[in-house]
């Protein structure tokens, strides 16, 4: 697996496929998933349209850097933040999603890649978002999935969604891989499989199983704040895509997205939810082919 130095204190795992000669396509992962959630099979299949496509781990995920020495209790960072106590939520937190967005960037660089169309979903929505609004001119087109605009108003999850994205999941393997099952609160109804949801834990377990990094990457993500008035003022090709059976990240959350930024296309796909169901591929491909032609 190569790691490439992204900053002085970063170091990312990542993958390619594809051609280094056709146009790279960066695709940013979400909350606490390591790059196996942008399924090799996907990956390939958008490297075969003529892309040199990347993925990596997030900082604090995977076999990206850890941020050891900053412990931070979940429990504590939501108390703090739903209690209004931001000033003791963001001191408990090492870094911020501009950082994370920093990351792309620093990898982009350690490829030799100037500008590259970027693919974020949900956190990595978020965090692809960041980096077009902080850095327009290294990316070439945004793709926003399943992801919102930072207000708390749009994209909010249900209740029973959030129970299971916050609830306690077993440390043991066996347990962590049959905990997955509850993932299909916010999967496709109709895609949406038990099996596949648990092959996907069984390989992240083995791979890189850390769960301390997740608090630290949720503290990024709820302390990220509004980014509505950057994404008025956007001026890039962007696509918009979100399911309509999301509960996660509610469809308003795309919605929202595509209203802000001028121009913005949005896609919005029956039958998927907070994934990317195998049978949805071909749909999704195309467009993100047709979006970074």
């Amino acid at each position: 697996m190569p790691i490439a130095d992204v900053s002085a204190d970063v170091r990312l795992a990542y993958e390619t496929f594809g051609d280094p000669a056709d146009p790279p396509v960066l695709l940013v992962m979400g909350f606490g998933a390591q790059l196996l959630g942008w399924h090799e099979d996907f990956c390939r299949a958008l490297a075969d349209r003529g892309r040199y496509v990347i993925r990596y781990d997030n900082r604090d995920c995977g076999l990206s850097t850890r941020f050891d020495d900053h412990p931070v209790d979940m429990a504590e960072f939501i108390a703090a933040v739903s209690s209004g106590d931001i000033p003791a939520a963001l001191a408990m937190v090492p870094y911020r999603l501009p950082d994370m967005a920093g990351d792309g960037f620093g990898l982009l660089t350690a490829l030799g890649i100037e500008r590259a169309h970027v693919v974020g979903a949900s956190m990595g929505g978020m965090i692809a978002q960041t980096m077009a609004l902080s850095r327009p001119e290294r990316v070439l087109t945004l793709t926003s999935m399943m992801s919102s605009t930072g207000e708390q108003e749009y994209g909010r999850s249900s209740p029973q969604a959030q129970a299971v994205l916050f609830g306690p999941r077993p440390a043991d393997r066996a347990g962590y891989v049959a905990a997955a099952d509850r993932e299909l609160v916010w999967a496709s109804r109709r895609y949406g499989d038990a099996a596949v949801l648990r092959e996907l834990a069984a390989a992240s377990y083995d791979r890189a199983y850390y769960p301390a990094g997740v608090a630290r990457q949720l503290g990024a993500m709820v302390l990220g704040g509004s980014r509505a008035d950057a994404l008025r003022d956007l001026r890039m090709p962007t696509l918009v895509i979100h399911g309509l059976d999301d509960t996660l990240i509610d469809p308003s959350g795309g919605r929202r997205t595509a209203e802000l930024v001028p121009g913005a296309e949005l896609l919005l796909v029956p039958d998927m939810g907070h994934d990317r169901p195998r049978a949805l591929w071909p749909l999704l491909i195309d467009a993100l082919a047709a979006h970074t032609a």
